[in-house]
């Protein structure tokens, strides 16, 4: 009897042996050391210390040199965190003052559109842990901006849409590859998709796991999957 086919039999079994088992699998989750309070308390304490250390050492020589020597040019006080960001391709990155990477970020550059693809980031604009940036040519984003995480921009969708071009392998047409700007002080909620060719005007919010595939005005809030306006902001 292989091991999948033992772990299934213990599951579904009603012996006393296979029920026994279960229980103590279950109860595995509940099992901790008996710790006074006081000893408890000082060992979260140390705990909590060194993780601090931890992502400290890491941010100090990693995360922040690495992304540093990625652009192409950045601000004064670049924050980041314990995460290095991973960026694939070659692109041009352009990073403002008192730029927030909050958590790790994804960025891709595709060659194929042009020679040098690329991300500018304004003032005080912060990007949220699991953003991916998706740039064929351009992504502009403004200052004082919020991009929560899990949001993804990406101005290519990568294949054609004329199915016998993507069975042969073909790229997109150049025409439907198309930058995105996003305006000054814009908040975009968690899990976003924002399309090619979007542009999000000045003041704007697109409301958590909105799929934008139209321009925003400026002053609007919008939601839902196609973004629609919901409200002016005024």
């Amino acid at each position: 009897m292989n091991v999948a086919t033992l772990r299934r039999t213990i599951a579904v079994s009603d012996h006393p042996i296979a029920g026994a088992t279960r229980r103590l699998y279950k109860a595995r989750r509940s099992a901790h050391l008996p710790l006074p309070r006081v000893l408890g308390k000082l060992l979260l304490a140390v705990y909590v210390a060194v993780r601090e250390l931890y992502y400290l050492f890491v941010q100090f020589f990693l995360s922040g040199p690495l992304l540093r020597a990625a652009c192409t040019r950045v601000g004064r006080n670049l924050r980041t965190g314990a995460f290095v960001p991973w960026i694939q391709g070659a692109g041009e990155i352009v990073l403002g003052d008192d730029v927030n990477v909050v958590g790790k970020i994804d960025i891709a550059f595709a060659a194929r559109f042009s020679d040098r693809p690329s991300l500018r980031v304004g003032n005080r604009t912060g990007l949220g842990h699991g953003c991916v940036l998706s740039i064929a040519k351009a992504i502009v984003i403004g200052d004082d901006c919020h991009i929560a995480g899990g949001t993804h921009l990406f101005d290519s969708n990568g294949h054609p849409i004329d199915p016998e071009l993507r069975r042969l392998g073909h790229p997109p047409a150049d025409a439907d590859v198309k930058p995105i700007t996003i305006g000054n002080n814009v908040w975009i909620g968690s899990n976003c998709t924002i399309f090619p060719g979007v542009t999000i005007g000045d003041n704007s919010v697109v409301a958590t796991r909105s799929v934008v595939t139209t321009d925003v005005p400026p002053d609007t809030l919008v939601a839902g999957y196609p973004a629609r306006q919901i409200r002016k902001l005024v």
